[in-house]
């Protein structure tokens, strides 16, 4: 896939007036994370839960350190960080999340003569994946809990939400992060301040990678 904003690197503004000292803590904290740290999940789920969101929002072979998308959701779930709102006819975050992953796992296993959802290949787990998306389950250990709502609300809104929280995901939409102090002031269409990433729009990806470079 093209680079969008070449040359954009979203951490250039850490020590600009972008971000005041409570968005670098946070942010430091997310670049920090152990992608292999998991407080919530067991050992057991762990691999279903990292296959999972490696299908869900795939990364870039190229990147020596993908986002910790797995990781950011355990965080949430082992700190019990709840959105403020749920949908009623789910259980609540945490049980929700474990009863789905320990599904998807016997879905799995229902399917495919006892193999584990990270044990199979991408297009199975797609295919569970989609039939969890759509309610066209097997496997009982889903009992009252609809796959529906249980993909739609948690595993897609949680894995996305983690996904954009991270600083190399805002490089890949041009997003500056949290706008505290500075804020924005160009705010009509097609406008941006010069500390917002330019776009490459054909023929002009290096005019866009020599902006970029200036952007802090």
């Amino acid at each position: 896939m093209a680079d969008r904003y070449p040359g954009y690197d979203v951490l250039a503004k850490r020590n600009s007036p972008s971000w005041n000292q409570q968005t670098r803590r946070v942010i430091d904290a997310r670049l920090a994370l152990d992608a292999t740290e998991h407080r919530f999940f067991s050992d057991t789920e762990w691999p279903t839960m990292l296959a999972v969101c490696a299908r869900i929002v795939p990364q870039p072979k190229s990147r020596n350190r993908p986002a910790p998308v797995a990781a950011l959701v355990d965080q949430k779930l082992y700190k019990d960080d709840r959105d403020g709102y749920r949908d009623a006819r789910l259980p609540h975050l945490q049980e929700a999340w474990r009863r789905g992953v320990q599904a998807i796992d016997a879905e799995a296993q229902a399917r495919h003569h006892g193999a584990r959802f990270h044990q199979l290949n991408g297009q199975q787990q797609d295919d569970i994946l989609r039939a969890v998306q759509e309610g066209k389950v097997q496997s009982p250990a889903w009992g009252d809990m609809s796959p529906q709502l249980f993909f739609a609300k948690r595993l897609l809104h949680d894995v996305v939400a983690a996904y954009y929280a991270h600083p190399l995901a805002w490089n890949e939409i041009g997003f500056g992060g949290p706008a505290s102090p500075r804020g924005y002031v160009r705010l009509g269409y097609d406008r941006r301040d010069p500390w917002e990433a330019a776009e490459a729009q054909g023929g002009e990806e290096e005019h866009a990678r020599r902006e970029n470079s200036r952007v802090g």
